[in-house]
C-alpha cells in the first residue's frame, strides 16, 4: 500500500484508515503486548532503532519504518518474542474456549427444539428458529475463527522456541479475502435474520371468522356438516373483538409465506349428541401452508401427524391414495376424524369433531387445497 502512496494511520477490527502520500517503500512491523497501551519508553525505544509508532488496535501496536533504512528487527531474540505473545495466547485460548461452549450449548439447544418432537420441518415452517439456527451457524465460525487463531499462536511460539524466525514475507492475501468474504457473508445474512421477527409480527392477524363464505383456503364447518339448521353459538369468550371460538388467524414464515389457522362451532338446535351429553355442538380446525419450496409438503404432513399424535397409535394414522392429493393420510375416531393433506407447495390438516362422514371432510380439503 505503501508504494502506492496509501500509509496506514488507524485499524480496527474490520477496517483501516490510510492517508495519502508520496509512494515510498515502507517495512511494517506489529508488536503485541499484555496491556492495551504500550509505554512511552518503549515507543522511543523502538523509534531510536529505527521504527515510528503509527496506531494501535487491542493489544496489536504497529511500527514502521522506511526500507531503505534497513533498521533492525524489533525483537531478534526468540526467547523475548515468545514471552511477548504468551499474553495473546492466554487471550485467544480464552476467547476459543468461550466461543467453543457457546456454540455446543446453542447446538444442544437447537437439536432439543429440531429434534425431540420429532418435528424438524415443521419448526423449520414455523420460522421461530430460523434467526437462532443463522445465529448457531455464525457463533460457530467464531469459534472455528478463534480457534484457528489460537492454534497459529502456539504453532509460531513453538517455532520460535526451536530457533525458526518469524517470516515477515508469508503470504496472507487468500486468508484475509475468504476471511472478508465469510465476515460479510455472515454479517448480511444475520442483518436480514434479525428482521424475521418483526415481518412476522407486522403480518400476525387475528379475527372473527365471518359466518358466510370467505375467500381463504380454509375447511367450513357448514360445508362438512350440511345442515340446514346448523347456526353459530353466542360467542363464550371474546377478547380484542375477536370471537375466539370462531376464528381465522393468518401467519408468515420464510418457508411458509401464507399460513392460516381456523377454529369454527356450531350448534344445531333440537339435535343431541348420541349418547344424549347435550345438544350436537360440531367443530372444526384446519391448518393451510403455502410452502416456498413443495419438496417439504410430505415431511411436514408426517411432521404434522407427529405434532397432533397425542396418546394415539401411528398405526391409527392410515395413508390413503387420491387421484388429487400427493399424500393424504387420515385418522378416524368415534366422533372425530383428522385430515392431512399435501398438494404440490399446499398443505393442510383439519381435524372436525362430529358426526359428518370423513369422506365430506377429505371432498372439503381437496376443494380448497386444488
Amino acid at each position: 500500500m505503501a508504494a502506492q502512496g496509501l500509509f496506514l494511520k488507524k485499524m480496527g477490527i474490520h477496517f483501516a484508515r490510510f492517508e495519502q502520500g508520496e509512494p515510498r517503500d515502507m517495512r511494517y512491523r506489529i508488536d503485541v503486548s499484555s496491556k492495551r497501551r504500550i509505554s512511552i519508553e518503549q515507543i522511543e525505544m523502538y523509534r531510536e532503532s529505527g521504527w515510528d509508532y503509527v496506531t494501535s488496535y487491542g493489544q496489536f501496536h504497529v511500527f514502521s519504518s522506511p526500507a531503505e533504512l534497513d533498521a533492525p528487527e524489533l525483537h531478534t531474540d526468540p526467547a523475548e518474542q515468545v514471552y511477548t505473545l504468551k499474553g495473546l495466547d492466554k487471550k485467544l485460548a480464552w476467547n476459543a474456549g468461550s466461543a467453543i461452549i457457546g456454540m455446543v450449548l446453542m447446538i444442544g439447544m437447537m437439536a432439543s427444539i429440531w429434534f425431540l418432537d420429532g418435528t424438524p420441518t415443521y419448526v423449520m415452517v414455523d420460522g421461530a428458529m430460523i434467526t437462532q439456527t443463522i445465529l448457531t451457524l455464525f457463533i460457530a465460525y467464531t469459534a472455528y475463527h478463534s480457534l484457528r487463531a489460537t492454534l497459529s499462536i502456539r504453532d509460531l511460539r513453538k517455532n520460535l522456541v526451536e530457533g525458526k524466525s518469524i517470516d515477515h514475507q508469508a503470504s496472507w492475501k487468500n486468508h484475509h479475502r475468504i476471511h472478508t468474504a465469510a465476515a460479510l457473508l455472515f454479517t448480511v445474512v444475520v442483518g436480514l435474520c434479525a428482521i424475521i421477527p418483526f415481518i412476522q409480527i407486522a403480518k400476525m392477524e387475528t379475527n372473527t371468522l365471518p359466518e358466510g363464505s370467505v375467500d381463504l383456503p380454509i375447511v367450513r364447518l357448514a360445508d362438512v356438516e350440511n345442515h340446514p339448521d346448523l347456526i353459530r353459538p353466542e360467542a363464550e369468550y371474546m377478547s380484542d373483538n375477536v370471537d375466539w371460538g370462531n376464528r381465522v388467524s393468518s401467519e408468515w414464515s420464510l418457508l411458509a409465506p401464507v399460513k392460516y389457522e381456523s377454529y369454527e362451532n356450531g350448534v344445531v338446535p333440537g339435535k343431541l349428541w348420541e349418547d344424549l351429553s347435550g345438544e350436537y355442538s360440531p367443530g372444526i380446525q384446519t391448518e393451510y401452508y403455502q410452502l416456498r419450496f413443495p419438496s417439504m409438503a410430505k415431511n411436514l404432513v408426517w411432521d404434522l401427524v407427529e405434532r397432533y399424535l397425542y396418546e394415539n397409535s401411528l398405526d391409527e394414522y392410515v395413508e390413503k391414495k387420491h387421484p388429487d392429493l400427493d399424500l393424504l393420510v387420515v385418522h378416524e375416531e368415534e366422533e372425530m376424524s383428522e385430515v392431512f393433506a399435501a398438494k404440490g407447495d399446499e398443505v393442510m390438516y383439519v381435524r372436525y369433531h362430529g358426526y359428518a362422514d370423513i369422506s365430506s371432510v377429505i371432498e372439503n380439503v381437496v376443494e380448497k387445497i386444488d
